[in-house]
């Protein structure tokens, strides 16, 4: 039997070129080598995403983005959180077993926290939740961004403590981070992303890409914009960029339209294969709903275990 290889994003708006290759490339890539889970994470979204006609754009648009980028169905199995509803049954059993002080040491928690937030119990409770969505299916890796690798761990210790309570029941996922992409720059230099506003959409057009990269900060006093050459090295072995980078020291503008160029060449197919996957919506839907009828299969039939080690199953 194959591996299990699992992963979500959020709907919760348009994916950046970040998303793609801290997560969304890695699922094409070993699609072949691991069984893949390709989950859509809507219940998570509902934290930024409160207005129904947005969260169903956005959850049918991740559907497409996950077909654009070349996530075949019948190697992967594409789903929906929301459809599966032991992702919700199994957070509560965790968070049961889970201590407030330990949450509090999340990530998320603390930056809320530190800003001085009203802090929602969505927010404190997004581990055990993430954590279900993990471990229902048994993953053996997760490709997770190195922001997001405390969210893995504290899925580990969830489960050892289940299996040190109730006997031996979750599987250990591993955590998948890609060294060179583990944070992908945003265009001010910080971790790209949508909340800075800092991101190139993984499927924008020619002119939105000219404007972002044209944006990127460059300090003057560099030889190489570093900022530029972290996004170009994406695209580009560094035996490549590094000679070109060399030989226009200083010349920001024309490093600049090179990303320019570089990024329509690799953005072009799949925003081109985005817009064929928007006249077969049908057809995706179909996808989706066959997906989460495989996924239910398997979270059922585990949540059956969980029921029988914790003794709600009552047999007369």
């Amino acid at each position: 039997m194959k591996k299990v290889l699992l992963s979500g994003i959020q709907p919760s708006g348009r994916p950046h070129i970040g998303n793609y290759f801290g997560m969304m490339k890695q699922l094409v890539d070993l699609e072949s080598e691991y069984e893949v889970y390709a989950l859509i994470v809507d219940y998570h979204a509902m934290k930024s995403v409160q207005n129904p006609k947005e969260m169903k754009e956005n959850i049918m648009a991740v559907l497409l983005d996950f077909l654009a980028i070349g996530l075949d169905p019948k190697k992967a199995i594409i789903f929906k959180q929301s459809d599966i509803a032991e992702h919700t049954e199994l957070a509560w059993i965790f968070e049961t077993i889970t201590t407030m002080p330990y949450l509090m040491r999340a990530h998320a928690f603390k930056d809320a926290e530190a800003k001085n937030k009203e802090i929602d119990v969505g927010t404190f409770n997004y581990p055990m939740l993430m954590a279900a969505d993990i471990l229902l299916y048994s993953p053996d890796i997760v490709p997770v961004g190195a922001d997001q690798k405390q969210h893995l761990e504290i899925a580990r210790d969830t489960a050892e403590k289940f299996n040190r309570i109730f006997g031996k029941t979750f599987k250990l996922p591993e955590a998948m981070i890609m060294k060179d992409v583990a944070v992908v720059p945003g265009t001010d230099g910080q971790k790209m992303s949508k909340s800075y506003n800092n991101t190139i959409p993984l499927f924008a057009e020619y002119d939105e890409i000219k404007k972002c990269v044209m944006s990127i900060v460059t300090d003057s006093s560099e030889g190489i914009p570093k900022n530029v050459y972290a996004i170009h090295n994406l695209l580009r072995p560094a035996s490549e960029l590094l000679p070109l980078y060399e030989e226009k020291t200083g010349k920001y503008k024309e490093l600049k339209e090179m990303l320019i160029e570089d990024l329509e060449k690799f953005i072009a197919p799949m925003r081109e294969k985005r817009k064929e996957w928007e006249k077969r919506l049908p057809e995706a839907l179909k996808i989706l709903k066959e997906g989460s009828e495989k996924a239910k299969k398997v979270a059922s039939a585990k949540m059956a275990e969980i029921k029988e080690k914790i003794g709600v199953n009552i047999n007369i």
